[in-house]
């Protein structure tokens, strides 16, 4: 997995200089990125002059280096390092994206911004409010899924991990109550986040830091018993591993030799866990042994054993009697170089990869608690990617795989006290307030989003605030589960609850209005009505109104079922719509008759724009034949006035597919998604839009619409729906 070597922060000496900063980068770099990379110092250390982070009151450009050096040895290429040296110009500059873009590029940019949303976040959501340890595990379980969840890019996780790790250096300089509040934080969400994320050095080193300055009594105790710095215990391990790789070379063994030093924080635990003393424990250092085959497994153990004196009941095979989440592997302990403890573990490649990717993946196994197999998934291809990052010699292709949507399944939003909530992406301000309390999702009555106040059906997004508005009492509308304001099945379930409480006959009575209502919208069908709820599934009507009254039947399958009684349409065909020709005498297959007059050309009036069945009136014109117009028209009534004697009755022949188009006006309440959501009313009603005019002054909105019909009585139901359109005072045909 990932290994941090630290060689640039560790021998980081002076954050002024950028020459002997970037000397110590990798000398894989390209002169463009040197450039930039000496270009973002210079201007961090220009921004940041003489400022200092509010948390710690460190120095903003030393920290700001430090961490850049961090993330230099994770490998995550220079634009990570120059988005952790701009962390936090987003604090310093209005108008700092199109300062970032002009001096750098957009995928710094874009670090740059999941960066300071990261950072912003996590300083409004909070651990150390909740009481039990069982609540603030809960909290940083999701805030660690929120994390994940809310970045484009998993180096924006990543640089906030340096940042982290680098505050937690500099905690010795800030008072008790800073650090251990710090402390608490770091232990709880960012150490588990680097572990699962593989990123071994950080997770070591932020719990030994977090270890630290939470029980600085029992951390220095054990550093007092390793008896040893850690470079040190490095270097032990490094000269292990020498001996190991030359011994596996030497018996013609293909395999991989890796080690580590055991950190003062895993010893701590482990003492505590199995009540063991310091002297009892033989992982201090620990060594493993990946090969090809299970043979090679044992043979390995054997030259182990030949080489260093194992130690007596520490030994365990894990190939033969696997555990039950399956893992497999030899693990031993044995006196090793200067009689010190050593502990070996010995297993295949494909033993390795379950163990680190699988079901026994090794951060689990630590963590405890309960596990999400489709979470776990994710995490695990985090961890291949993150693992990969070295081998992949195309830099674009790397950078485009660090981009993630993995977690775009759900959203991560917060409460104005800083708990954060999880729920399914698109949900509403109804989902958050029922995942905050069935009693506050009940006596909802408005939401703000960041201060804001929304709509109930406005879809939540990652990292937003959200505060609901209640009322005194009440309970929630039927209509929230029909209008498909909410999503989460907990808000379904509390509402239907609810709903299921309330007095049958209420129930029973706002089923049998919401049912009326879409049957009147369905003026064209006829059905049975004991038919249509049979073919619903009830044998009663009155099971059909309950069930519309508690939500359990949405008003979608009502409307299906009412459609497959209705009389089949004539085939729609296109038809000249102001242009037909007249006969006598009624037998014209096609329009309008003209009293005693044969052949004579139409024309419907575009100022009232007459319909079946309106009664119609003709106007002869010069040149364009009889104009028709509604019998009420005030066009008509002033061109009458002027010529009486053009005036000649009509009425309607015997229509066979024609359309005809007319106005509908809409007055409303102005607001955001009106137009949408009475574009959707008219477009469920099948009508053909040929025109929209809308305009909007003092909060009010006038919109007229050009739809095309084959007879007037369509509109009456289009109409009714429109009203019940939220903010909609009138709709009327014009």
């Amino acid at each position: 997995m990932v290994s941090v070597v630290r060689s640039v922060a560790d021998t980081l000496a002076d954050a002024a200089n950028p020459e002997r900063w970037l000397a110590q980068l990798s000398s894989s770099l390209t002169d463009a990125d040197r450039e930039m990379l000496a270009r973002a110092f210079a201007e961090a250390r220009e921004l940041y002059a003489d400022r200092r982070l509010p948390a710690t009151g460190e120095d903003m450009f030393s920290h700001a280096v430090s961490a850049a050096a961090i993330v230099a040895d994770l490998n995550l290429l220079p634009d990570a390092i120059v988005a952790t040296l701009l962390f936090c110009v987003p604090d310093i500059l209005p108008d700092w994206a199109a300062w970032m873009d002009q001096h750098f590029n957009p995928t710094v940019t874009m670090l740059v911004d999941g960066a300071s949303r990261v950072r912003r976040l996590t300083e409004l959501a909070h651990i150390d409010h909740l009481d039990t340890p069982e609540e603030r595990a809960r909290q940083a379980e999701t805030m660690r899924k929120m994390l994940l969840a809310m970045v484009a890019d998993i180096r924006v996780v990543l640089i906030k991990l340096a940042w982290r790790t680098q505050t937690m250096h500099y905690l010795v300089h800030c008072d008790e109550p800073v650090r251990r509040r710090i402390a608490l934080e770091t232990m709880d969400v960012f150490a588990p986040l680097a572990n699962r994320l593989g990123v071994w050095q950080i997770k070591w080193e932020l719990e030994d830091l977090g270890f630290r300055h939470q029980d600085p009594e029992n951390y220095k105790k054990i550093a007092r018993l390793l008896d040893e710095r850690r470079l040190e215990r490095i270097d032990y391990i490094e000269r292990v591993l020498e001996t190991l790789r030359d011994e596996l070379k030497k018996a013609g063994i293909h395999g991989d030799v890796a080690g580590r030093p055991k950190h003062i924080y895993s010893i701590w635990r482990k003492m505590r866990k199995k009540s063991l003393d310091f002297n009892e424990l033989y992982d201090i250092r620990a060594v493993r042994v990946l090969v090809d085959t299970v043979q090679d497994c044992y043979t390995v153990l054997g030259l182990i054993h030949s080489m260093w004196q194992p130690i007596p009941g520490e030994f365990d095979d894990y190939i033969s009697h696997p555990k039950a989440n399956d893992y497999r592997s030899l693990h031993t302990a044995v006196i090793g170089p200067d009689d010190r403890g050593i502990e070996v573990q010995i297993r295949t490649f494909e033993m390795h990869e379950h163990a680190e990717f699988g079901v026994a993946a090794h951060w689990r196994y630590k963590e405890g608690g309960k596990g999400d197999a489709q979470y776990e998934e994710k995490i695990s291809w985090l961890r291949q990617l993150l693992d990969w990052r070295e081998e992949i010699s195309d830099r674009s292709g790397l950078a485009d795989a660090f981009k993630t949507e993995l977690f775009a399944d759900t959203i991560y939003v917060l409460t104005p006290a800083g708990r954060v909530l999880a729920l399914p992406t698109g949900a509403t301000p109804i989902d958050f307030a029922y995942a905050v309390h069935s009693n506050v999702g009940d006596r909802c009555r408005g939401a703000k989003v960041d201060g804001q106040i929304v709509p109930l059906s406005t879809p939540l997004a990652n990292g937003q605030r959200v505060e609901i508005l209640t009322a005194k009492e009440g309970g929630p509308s039927v209509n929230w589960l029909h209008e498909g304001w909410v999503k989460s099945h907990r808000a379904i379930a509390k509402i239907r609850q609810y709903i299921r409480l309330q007095n049958a006959d209420v129930v029973r009575e706002t089923g049998r209005q919401l049912f009326e209502k879409e049957l009147a919208r369905h003026a064209h069908a006829r059905p049975n009505l004991a038919a249509l709820a049979e073919k619903l599934g009830f044998e009663k009507l009155d099971e059909l109104y309950a069930a519309l009254g508690h939500g359990e039947l949405t008003l979608r399958l009502v409307s299906q079922a009412l459609e497959s009684f209705a009389p089949p349409a004539p085939p729609r065909e296109v038809a000249p719509e102001d242009l037909v020709k007249a006969s006598k005498g009624g037998h014209d297959a096609g329009g309008i008759l003209i009293e005693g007059v044969d052949n004579l050309m139409t024309v419907l009036a575009g100022c009232c724009k007459p319909a079946p069945p309106d009664p119609v009136m003709g106007f002869v014109t010069k040149g364009r034949g009889i104009s028709i117009h509604r019998a009420g028209c005030q066009t008509l009534k002033r061109l009458s006035e002027a010529a009486p004697e053009r005036l000649i009755a009509a009425d309607w022949g015997e229509q066979k597919n024609s359309i005809f188009p007319i106005d509908i006006e809409v007055l409303a309440q102005d607001r955001h998604g009106l137009l949408r959501d009475i574009s959707d009313v008219l477009s469920r009603e099948k009508l053909n839009v040929i025109g929209v005019h809308t305009q909007s002054r003092d909060l009010r909105a006038r919109m007229l619409f050009t739809v095309e019909v084959r007879q007037v009585s369509e509109i009456s139901r289009v109409l009714s729906h429109v009203m019940d359109v939220q903010g909609v005072i009138e709709a009327r045909r014009r």
